[in-house]
């Protein structure tokens, strides 16, 4: 038998042999499916801290405008960390919040005129203009706006399909529930 045909015959048992063939499709389908898994288990954890950011800029909002009138200092340091709990069971260390009371006159210009952060975040510059949005200026003409913010940077778990962190931010605004404004009293330290 020359080298040739027995070239030809090792190519033709070759084409027909089907052993193997299960592990190189598995070998070239895991990858995908590995990565396919991975990423959806990402996708859920930042929908779920970012259901929490939410929920701790509403919650925090919600807080404040209750107040009537005047609301202590030492308050809205509570309210900052119960806000905080609700991260859990995610680390609550990325979260940085600022809570605000914007007064919006008759033609709809905005002014800040207190804002309290915690976590590293940087609080509203008093007297300085805010940009709500419009139909938000249209629903408190010569009334107050209580602006709570919430931001998070969320780092993903494994860093495989996505290795950069994530930053979630969400904003939510109140109306005072008594009308009027709400000031921060520094000096009530009752409860404290």
């Amino acid at each position: 038998m020359s080298l040739l045909q027995r070239l030809r015959s090792m190519i033709g048992q070759f084409r027909h042999d089907a052993d193997g063939v299960a592990a190189v499709e598995f070998a070239l389908v895991v990858p995908v499916m590995l990565l396919l898994y991975v990423g959806s288990v990402e996708a859920s954890s930042v929908i779920s801290v970012d259901r929490r950011v939410q929920t701790v800029a509403a919650s925090m909002g919600d807080l404040v405008s209750r107040s009537n009138v005047k609301i202590a200092g030492c308050d809205i340091k509570d309210f900052f960390q119960a806000s905080a709990g609700i991260m859990a069971p995610y680390s609550s260390t990325p979260l940085q919040q600022v809570v605000s009371s914007i007064f919006v006159d008759a033609v709809g210009k905005t002014e800040v005129k207190w804002s309290k952060s915690t976590g590293g975040a940087t609080a509203l510059t008093v007297g300085a203009e805010y940009p709500l949005p419009s139909a938000m200026k249209n629903i408190s003409l010569n009334a107050f706006v209580i602006v709570a913010t919430a931001s998070y940077s969320y780092m993903p778990i494994t860093g495989i399909v996505y290795n950069q962190p994530i930053q979630l931010r969400r904003e939510n605004f109140y109306l005072p529930r008594f009308g009027g404004s709400i000031v921060v009293d520094p000096d009530n330290t009752t409860g404290c």
